[in-house]
């Protein structure tokens, strides 16, 4: 991560998060979320699956905190999802509305702990030091040379999806973020419906996230492009 106060390359991807240290017992934990609300971006949890929403705008920011949690061993990345705006067609399937956590194998976060943690750095006198993250956009490229076994883990605690992994694979991951914000037709952006029969807008993927180490179940996490609901 490259702060506000050093150089910023021209093709870096960037995104203002701010930094807040909480220590708990005799440990310190260091938690980056964003600085301003991600109002286009949301996250539910809903027949089995994870289904996550995003525009084109709080898309990219989602995506490159996603690539920052890849840059961060030491640090908790948390998206407060649960705040956004309800996105459009939810409501029929029992959505439950969850926060997102990202956090590096390094750091060997419990999640039983999260609830805790997370009362402490809302509450309304936390302090925090805000930021310019970078992430050099070179991060994004795949490297077709080397594979890995490495897959995301899931945990849900707390109204809260933990995603843990490594470095390649938050970055692997970020990628299908970043396309369905790419790939989502300019057109889109201002209108929800297309003209044409039905929705003919739809850009998807779909990120395997793992129950455990011991276990091959998996869960799908479904990344729609969806137009801004929140001006």
């Amino acid at each position: 991560m490259t702060a506000s106060r050093a150089a910023i390359g021209r093709d870096d991807l960037r995104v203002k998060i701010a930094v807040q240290r909480v220590r708990m017992g005799g440990e310190e934990f260091r938690v980056i979320r964003p600085a301003a609300a991600l109002n286009n971006g949301a996250l539910y949890e809903t027949g089995g699956r994870y289904e996550m929403y995003v525009d084109r705008t709080d898309g990219r920011r989602i995506g490159t905190l996603w690539l920052l949690a890849a840059r961060s061993p030491r640090s908790l990345v948390y998206l407060p999802l649960r705040a956004t705006p309800t996105a459009p067609g939810i409501g029929w399937r029992d959505e439950k509305p969850l926060d997102l956590v990202l956090a590096h194998r390094s750091v060997q976060f419990r999640p039983s702990r999260w609830k805790r943690l997370r009362e402490r750095i809302t509450a309304g006198n936390a302090p925090r030091e805000l930021q310019t993250a970078s992430v050099p956009e070179g991060d994004l490229q795949s490297d077709p040379g080397q594979r890995t076994s490495d897959q995301l883990r899931q945990h849900v605690h707390a109204e809260t999806l933990f995603l843990t992994g490594t470095t390649r694979t938050f970055r692997d991951s970020a990628r299908h973020v970043f396309a369905v914000t790419n790939e989502g037709p300019p057109a889109a952006a201002t209108r929800l419906y297309l003209p044409g029969p039905g929705c003919n807008y739809h850009v998807c993927r779909s990120l395997y996230v793992w129950q455990s180490p011991q276990t091959h179940d998996w869960q799908d996490l479904h990344v729609t492009y969806t137009p801004r609901w929140v001006q």
